[in-house]
């Protein structure tokens, strides 16, 4: 299997990372991925440290590969989960929303590679600052809270920016999109959509048939009145969010409310009406339910015959 400097700096396989997904991201699809082996990752999204250790320790139990966690700084539980990862001996810890500067020295202490999602230059070199190993450039293709730039934009100017590993994400799929991160000068791809349609995601039915059944045009950004837009496929709740959203009459609180609980309700539930079904713009390549392990198997297979077969554009 080909390797890339990522495989080395997380003791992997396979150049590939599990996105942290809320209320997704679980100890199940982390171990799957993992046993396959990618870097799954268990999100912390806004739950306790005690929910979080129960998952930590559920996917020791599935796998004695590395595994990490998926860390949203804006959380309540912030700071509780940061000192879990340290108290569970969690190797990898990917951040968002915010920057990992106050938990950096408990975390290298502790021998954690840190690695932050940034969506900017600016932000990537706020997290070289900060002390991160690494970091994880996230186009706008992306499922879930995106920023402005795509994929194809950000990560080469990230890569030029910073002194830094960088690994892509946002409308990675395939083994094009990965052999074309690898050009663009990352050394290993984060997926989110992708694993959506693993055996192993335990989203609803629902949710899963969605993505499978998208098209190319099926995603939306909501929430850009907000500042903080969220990619999720066209739904009637979606579709409703960008109607009020277009009136300047309703409040900045009332749409704020409308989107709480609306993740949670989408993935357990699968309730179209109400939820938020947070995927990326590949969701229209996706077209089968696979296991983790095929997922990855397939991804490097294609990503090697593309590499090894490029030369016969260039003459």
């Amino acid at each position: 299997m080909m390797k890339t400097p990522l495989c080395g700096l997380l003791g992997i396989e396979a150049p590939i990372i599990q996105g942290g997904m809320a209320w997704v991201a679980d100890a199940d699809l982390a171990a799957a991925v993992s046993n396959a082996g990618g870097l799954g990752l268990i999100s912390a999204m806004n739950a306790d440290a005690e929910w979080l250790r129960t998952q930590i320790r559920k996917a020791k139990a599935m796998t004695d590969r590395p595994f990490g966690v998926n860390i949203m700084l804006m959380s309540p539980f912030a700071d509780q989960v940061a000192q879990v990862v340290v108290e569970e001996g969690i190797k990898v810890v990917t951040t968002g929303a915010g920057s990992p500067g106050k938990y950096m020295p408990a975390w290298k202490e502790a021998g954690i590679t840190v690695l932050p999602v940034v969506a900017s230059v600016a932000y990537a070199k706020i997290a070289q600052r900060s002390g991160a190993t690494a970091v994880i450039a996230e186009g706008c293709e992306s499922g879930g809270h995106i920023g402005e730039l795509t994929t194809m934009a950000l990560v080469p100017q990230v890569v030029d920016a910073v002194d830094l590993p960088v690994i892509a994400a946002g409308g990675i799929g395939d083994g094009r999109g990965m052999a074309a991160a690898l050009m663009l000068g990352a050394i290993g791809v984060q997926m989110g959509t992708r694993f959506l349609t693993a055996h192993e995601c335990n989203v609803h039915p629902i949710y899963k048939e969605r993505v499978l059944k998208a098209k190319d045009i099926d995603t939306i950004a909501t929430g850009k009145r907000l500042g903080h837009p969220v990619r999720c496929l066209k739904t009637p709740f979606s579709r409703e969010i960008m109607k009020l959203e277009a009136d300047s009459n309703v409040p900045a609180a009332e749409l704020e409310a409308m989107g709480v609980g609306a993740l949670r309700k989408a993935v357990q539930e699968g309730d179209l009406e109400h939820g938020t079904f947070m995927s990326g713009q590949i969701a229209g390549m996706m077209h089968k339910e696979q296991s983790c392990a095929e997922i990855i198997r397939e991804m490097m297979d294609e990503t090697e015959q593309i590499l090894r077969g490029a030369a016969k554009w260039v003459k």
